[in-house]
């Protein structure tokens, strides 16, 4: 149904630093390939997403994207903080789609806490 509607690009963009505190040289590179990591997952998850026809259109649906938007939102970290919410709001999507990607089960959580909002509270 929505097969070659959407080109995805498999690349991550390409920054650096984020929230604008000092950081060394060391801990920008850090940060910036841990981020570039989580969104290769997250683009991974977007385009096996977009081979499931059943589970596309729920995923549409939850975050009021359109099938056209797909390509624009490859492109932006906090459309991919969205893909893997619906891909870790069921442990069937996250075992479906790391074993179709050959990736452990937990990379899908490690990525979505790398991207925009993914940061856990602390409490104490």
């Amino acid at each position: 149904m929505f097969a070659g509607l959407v080109k995805i690009s498999l690349r991550p963009s390409r920054r650096v630093g984020g929230s604008g505190g000092v950081r060394t040289g060391m801990e920008r590179r850090g940060r910036t390939v841990q981020r570039d990591h989580a969104e290769t997952i997250a683009l991974r998850a977007l385009a096996w997403l977009a081979g499931e026809t059943d589970l596309l259109p729920a995923f549409l649906d939850q975050t009021g994207a359109a099938p056209r938007d797909l390509a624009a939102g490859a492109a932006n970290p906090v459309f991919l903080a969205a893909v893997l919410d619906f891909l870790l709001a069921e442990d069937a999507r996250v075992r479906d789609f790391c074993d179709a990607s050959a990736l452990g089960y937990s990379d899908p959580m490690q990525a979505r806490a790398a991207l925009p909002g993914g940061q856990l509270p602390h409490w104490t």
